[in-house]
């Protein structure tokens, strides 16, 4: 009996020291939520939260700014056709406006060259008029004149992509006009639409008449 009562006894004091003790036990969790509560506390602290505040508010505003520059990178990049406002053409640049100089100018002539005439919707200049094109630039290569080219489009069509056709057909004449030797830097382009038609009446002949791109020559 004394033996199975010592087997007992020892058996309840290993199990005793072996036991977890509840205090240990809830060191242990209080240790592992302590970093949890602590970034609580952190981030519930108004200095830093203002501090994170702004930084956020910084980094959303240098992301805007940084697409509005792309974008307007972009924006330059591929949409050169700035005509009469803008500083570049399909790549090429453009000269500097001279000052007081408008198409209907009175220092402007626009008669000393016919029209290039295009297609319905079409900037692409026709084989036949290719003879106008070489003449107006023989006439650049020989003098140091400066010449604009106006874009013009029948009414059919709404007024802001008129214009937009009325420049590519400007841009179409100056590009063929730099390939036959003229130099681009004294060929300016600006777009009319539909406005001033060279024919007013609405029927296939006038609009025939006003798909067209005029020259005017500087004096």
């Amino acid at each position: 009996m004394l033996k199975a009562d010592s087997f007992i006894d020892s058996c309840m004091v290993s199990g005793s020291r072996n036991r977890p003790n509840e205090s240990h036990l809830l060191d242990r969790l209080h240790a592992k939520r302590l970093p949890l509560w602590w970034s609580f506390q952190r981030l519930m602290n108004p200095q830093l939260f203002r501090f994170l505040s702004v930084v956020r508010l910084g980094g959303f505003l240098f992301l805007l700014s940084s697409l509005a520059l792309l974008g307007s990178c972009s924006k330059k990049k591929d949409g050169q056709s700035a005509g009469s406002t803008g500083d570049y053409v399909t790549g090429t640049p453009l000269p500097e406006r001279q000052e007081g100089t408008s198409f209907f100018g009175g220092n402007v002539d626009r008669n000393q060259f016919q029209p290039i005439y295009f297609d319905f919707d079409s900037q692409t200049i026709r084989t036949s008029e290719n003879g106008k094109i070489q003449q107006i630039a023989s006439f650049l290569q020989q003098s140091r004149s400066q010449v604009i080219i106006a874009g013009f489009t029948d009414e059919r069509g709404t007024a802001e992509y008129n214009r937009g056709l009325g420049e590519r057909r400007a841009q179409s004449v100056r590009e063929a006009l730099i390939a036959s030797g003229a130099d681009g830097q004294s060929i300016q382009t600006v777009s009319f639409g539909a406005e001033m038609p060279a024919d007013p009446a609405s029927n296939e002949e006038a609009w025939a008449k006003n798909r067209r791109a005029e020259v005017g020559v500087v004096k």
